[in-house]
């Protein structure tokens, strides 16, 4: 079975490629990239962009399954006057693009990597994949029209569709919120996140590359939508202490009420920031455990021991 990736020099998507690399149940993989780039660890395909065409068809020449990472996950609303525009044109209709791309040289499935923001921010109880979808900004948005456009081009066309939703997602280098905290970590700077008690499902990057390779081939993964993630929440406290034990370092925390740092945070205007570590979000993953007999391979605590042992070589 020959694998073609799209993203691949992204954090997901480079590991992806060596994982899938080192699988002897796959013969060929390759990435796609706007543009040739030498540092990569597989074969690459300059694809030019597939949002706008690109270099589409033959790019998918002699692929039997399409991992689609690639997208755009920030607009500087300082540059654009309609941001969602901007995610409707790469997450959107670039996904359409490659998926038509795709049918035309062959490719029989497509595993698309989309967010768990389509189910929203913010629960009491954990989201579900039969859950309303309550994107609430523009880049999950963007992602919820995506997974639509791509079932229902799999009803007309036949075309295999999957859909992964993953929550925040930490593992070596990662970017985002989780490498701001391993920054604040490292720098032993003091963190007022002492008295957080809220409950958040994370996915370490093993554990996502795992359900991904999953759903290349499972045969009851067609057409379905799946909520990834570590099967335990922490705290946002718990995550900091577990990541401080894992890179060898105090973490300084402060127990400062949840309240005050939710109106400083609003001063502040990081009202989005701040929720991604005060708030809960807690996903069920019982669906990929009973339809596909997935488990997630890697504990959080070896998830956070593999992040630094990757990145420090302790």
């Amino acid at each position: 079975m020959n694998i073609v990736i799209t993203g691949v020099s992204g954090f997901i998507g480079s590991a992806l490629g060596k994982a899938l690399q080192k699988d002897c149940n796959f013969d060929e993989i390759i990435g796609l990239t706007r543009k040739a780039k030498k540092e990569l660890d597989i074969p690459i395909r300059a694809a030019g962009c597939l949002y706008e065409g690109g270099d589409a068809p033959q790019c998918f020449q002699g692929m039997d399954v399409v991992i689609h990472l690639a997208g755009l996950a920030h607009v500087n609303s300082r540059y654009s006057d309609d941001p969602l525009a901007e995610f409707r044109r790469v997450n959107v209709s670039g996904s359409l693009n490659v998926a038509k791309a795709a049918l035309a040289a062959g490719v029989k499935r497509m595993v698309f990597v989309s967010s768990v923001g389509v189910n929203g921010d913010t629960n009491e109880t954990p989201f579900t994949e039969e859950d309303l979808p309550r994107p609430v900004n523009a880049y999950a948005q963007s992602k919820w029209e995506a997974e639509r456009e791509l079932l229902e081009f799999s009803q007309k066309t036949g075309m295999e569709v999957v859909i992964i939703r993953p929550p925040l997602v930490y593992g070596p280098n990662a970017p985002g919120k989780f490498g701001s905290l391993v920054k604040w970590i490292d720098r032993g700077i003091p963190l007022p996140l002492g008295a957080v008690d809220n409950r958040r499902t994370l996915v370490s990057l093993d554990n996502l590359l795992d359900l991904i390779t999953v759903c290349i081939d499972h045969p009851a993964a067609t057409g379905q939508v799946f909520l990834a993630g570590d099967g335990e929440d922490l705290s946002t406290t718990q995550l900091l202490r577990g990541a401080g034990e894992a890179m060898g370092k105090h973490v300084r925390l402060i127990p400062v009420p949840v309240g005050m740092l939710k109106f400083g945070a609003w001063l502040l205007g990081k009202q989005n920031f701040s929720q991604g570590l005060l708030g809960s979000l807690q996903v069920d993953i019982s669906k990929a455990r009973n339809l596909l007999g997935w488990e997630p391979p890697l504990s959080v605590e070896e998830g956070l021991r593999r992040c630094f042992v990757s990145e420090n070589g302790r």
